[in-house]
Formats: C-alpha cells, sequence, structure tokens
C-alpha cells in the first residue's frame, strides 16, 4: 500500500502544480513529486531486502526512478530559468 500511495503521489503533485496559478507553484509541486519519488526508491530497497523483489527487478525499478528524477529535475531548471 505504501508502494501504491508514493507511487500515484507523483503524478498527482504534478497534476497538482500545473493546475496551481504561477510557475513557482509548478516548481514546489515538482519538488514535492521528487520527494515521493525518494520515498518510492526508498520502499523498493526495503521490499528487495524482505526478499519481495529481486534483485533484477529492483535494479530496473530503480533506474525507471532515475529517468524520471532526471526529468523532473530538468524541468524544473528549465521553469526557473523562465
Amino acid at each position: 500500500q505504501q508502494l501504491q500511495r508514493a507511487a500515484v503521489s507523483i503524478p498527482s503533485n504534478i497534476a497538482e502544480g500545473s493546475a496551481r496559478a504561477g510557475t513557482a507553484e509548478l516548481v514546489h509541486f515538482l519538488s514535492i513529486a521528487r520527494g515521493s519519488l525518494a520515498e518510492l526508491e526508498t520502499q523498493l530497497m526495503l521490499a528487495h531486502r524482505r526478499n519481495h523483489l529481486t534483485r533484477s527487478v529492483l535494479d530496473e525499478l530503480l533506474q525507471l526512478a532515475s529517468d524520471v528524477n532526471r526529468m523532473l529535475v530538468r524541468l524544473q531548471q528549465s521553469l526557473k530559468a523562465k
């Protein structure tokens, strides 16, 4: 359940930020989304330690999380530059 909540929180925060009045608020909600992503990564590692995920699945999911984080950072940087 925690994994699912953290995963849902990421796009939810992006959507909420994009619906706000200004760019600064979107940047703030992107930061919150990155926090949820970090929480998700932690929960994935804990799931692996408890033998709920194989190492290969964990590595694949962490790579995807890293890709998402990179996109969020670039979007934040782009918005801040405006």
